[in-house]
């Protein structure tokens, strides 16, 4: 599970390069920032409060809330030290990863010190639900839901509160002046590189949800990760068609990106539950719901740059569901309770309550985002100003400059708006300002223009810090160097 959970770790990696890769270049530092800071604000409140109220063991929790073991901590000599820590570490990389997940929705147009506040408070959003599902005393839990590796804890309650932040920020500016079509990629190649780094970490995601290795567990383990694959594999079929069909014959990038990790999703909640070709037509499925309802937000004007909402709540949706149609029951743990799914002649008992975890999750997920970022709102305005957003966060928050992706011409029509002097502190990324100074100091006039003791002792400047010599008569053959 430690190991595991060091893997789930680089989804972080996954998730940065993806989102930077579906926006624009003058915003693509800021969303590399956004996943930065999720890690430690978000890690920070799940050890300070959020572990305690899913999983908190003390006399006032009940089927709501957990309470306990806040700010955890553990004493050397409690033999259960390694398990509570173990616990812990796994379902932080969980938790993080929940809040991650939002950054995409709000990409090009937050603002970043409001977006901080979000990272640290977005905790209370996923632990609460996470105890109903995962917790001994939680009442889903206690209901007899299923989810393995959370299709609705994490994917689910991260989609559903994309949708809300979505929402609540309004589509960038001029996002459908154009008409409704993707907008274009900004790095289509970290795109495809998060995809791959999601990939691997998805594998620890969900074989490491059989929480251990011992009886049967391995066993389960490496099922979950085969039937991970081949849920993909549906996945990627689907969205291959899906964009062929759509694009004339042309395939575009996030259409086969989103179609494999909507398959992710869905075989998440029920991973070693299903038998190869039901993991197959899961993830075939959940890549079909993802890829089809992407341009349907477009047509409401819902903007959300990266497709969070349908690859993680659109397809969490399915996820949750799909235990309830297609689970079995293994012999050997006690994951479903005794109960199969619809398919395996269980009735619709395990169909029911999985339906019910969905509502439950999308309803507080999707509410309490929305009261978090209204309270937000009311400190730091969720929202960059127009001029910010137009010139791009990269450089109006974090002193990036681009030469390309609109930034000039932005500045140029924006100049009134934008403390010049501010401006011209910040160098354009990819230059050495010394070089430069230098050039401009001593060969702006060229080299006829320098004389004889100039040009000798720049030279014998050069030999000595490359040790060829001092640049006297002895160094003739490094004369090339003028």
């Amino acid at each position: 599970m430690v190991t595991s959970a060091f893997i789930i770790f680089t989804m972080q990696t996954g998730f940065g390069l993806l989102e930077s890769g579906c926006v624009s270049l003058k915003n693509e530092i800021n969303i590399m920032m956004k996943n930065l800071v999720d890690i430690f604000l978000g890690g920070f409140t799940y050890w300070l409060f959020g572990f305690a109220t899913s999983f908190g063991h003390s006399t006032l929790h009940n089927p709501f809330i957990g309470w306990g073991d806040f700010a955890l901590d553990s004493d050397d000599a409690d033999p259960n030290m390694g398990a509570l820590f173990t616990v812990f570490l796994f379902q932080m990389s969980f938790a993080t990863t929940a809040t991650t997940i939002v950054s995409g929705a709000m990409a090009e147009r937050c603002n970043f010190k409001a977006y901080c506040i979000f990272s640290f408070l977005n905790t209370i959003v996923y632990c609460i639900p996470a105890g109903w599902v995962w917790s001994e005393s939680g009442f889903l839990n206690e209901m007899g839901v299923v989810d393995i590796a959370g299709s609705g804890p994490v994917h689910l309650v991260g989609g559903m509160s994309a949708l809300a932040s979505a929402i609540m920020l309004g589509p960038r500016l001029g996002r459908y002046d154009l008409g409704n079509q993707p907008m274009p990629l900004g790095t289509p190649v970290n795109a495809v590189m998060g995809l791959f780094v999601l990939w691997w970490g998805w594998l620890a995601f969900n074989s490491g949800s059989t929480m251990g290795v011992s009886g049967a567990k391995w066993h389960y383990s490496a099922k979950a990760a085969v039937m991970t694959l081949l849920a993909s594999f549906g996945g990627g079929f689907m969205g291959l068609g899906y964009t062929l069909v759509r694009n004339a014959g042309n395939v575009e990038v996030i259409d086969l990106i989103n179609g494999v990790l909507g398959s992710l999703v869905s075989v998440t909640a029920g991973c070693f539950l299903y038998t190869s070709w039901e993991a197959i037509l899961i993830g075939f499925i959940g890549a079909g719901i993802t890829c089809s309802t992407m341009p349907l937000f477009d047509l409401l004007h819902i903007d959300d740059p990266v497709g969070a909402t349908s690859v993680h709540g659109m397809a969490g949706i399915w996820g949750v569901l799909a235990v309830g149609l297609f689970a079995s029951s293994p012999p050997d743990v006690d994951t479903t309770q005794g109960r199969s799914g619809l398919a395996h002649g269980g009735g619709f008992y395990l169909l029911g309550v999985q339906a019910l975890s969905v509502l439950c999750l999308s309803t507080w997920s999707f509410f309490s985002t929305l009261v978090l970022l209204w309270l937000i709102d009311r400190i730091v305005p969720i929202r960059l100003h127009p001029h910010e957003e137009l010139i791009g966060a990269d450089l109006t928050e974090h002193r990036v400059k681009h030469d390309a992706g609109g930034v000039p011409e932005a500045l140029a029509m924006l100049a009134d708006h934008f403390d010049s002097a501010l401006l011209e502190q910040v160098r354009s990324i990819g230059t050495n300002p010394g070089h430069e100074a230098y050039l401009g100091t001593h060969y702006a006039r060229g080299p006829a223009a320098l004389d004889k003791k100039d040009k000798k002792d720049n030279v014998a400047v050069l030999m000595r810090a490359l040790s060829f010599g001092d640049g006297g008569e002895d160094d003739k053959k490094y004369a090339w160097v003028d």
